[in-house]
C-alpha cells in the first residue's frame, strides 16, 4: 500500500490561540479528507488528532507548522496515535 491511513496527535504552540487556528485547522483538515480533531489547551498550544492517508496528514502538518495568518507558530510536536472514534473533523470544547 504506497499511501495507506495513519493516524498522528499534533500539538502546536506559540501565538496559536485567539487567531482562529481551531477554525483555519478544521477548514484545512476537511479541505485534505482527514477525520479527527482539534480544541485549545490549557498551557495554551492547541493539540489535533489527524486521520487519513499518510500524504494527506503529512501535508496537514507541515500546513499547521504555519498555521492561519495571525499565527506565529513556535513549536509543533507529532507522535503516531489511534484513530479518531467518529466520523469528520470535530472542533472541541477547550481542555
Amino acid at each position: 500500500m504506497k499511501n495507506p491511513v495513519i493516524t498522528s496527535r499534533v500539538v502546536v504552540y506559540g501565538r496559536v490561540q485567539n487567531v482562529s487556528y481551531r477554525e483555519w485547522a478544521e477548514r484545512t483538515a476537511r479541505a485534505h479528507g482527514i477525520s479527527g480533531l482539534v480544541r485549545n489547551l490549557s498551557d495554551g498550544g492547541v493539540e489535533m488528532l489527524l486521520a487519513g492517508r499518510t500524504r494527506s496528514v503529512s501535508a496537514m502538518i507541515e500546513a499547521c507548522r504555519r498555521g492561519p495568518p495571525l499565527a506565529r507558530v513556535e513549536r509543533l510536536f507529532t507522535k503516531p496515535a489511534e484513530a479518531p472514534t467518529q466520523a469528520g473533523f470535530l472542533r472541541l470544547p477547550d481542555a
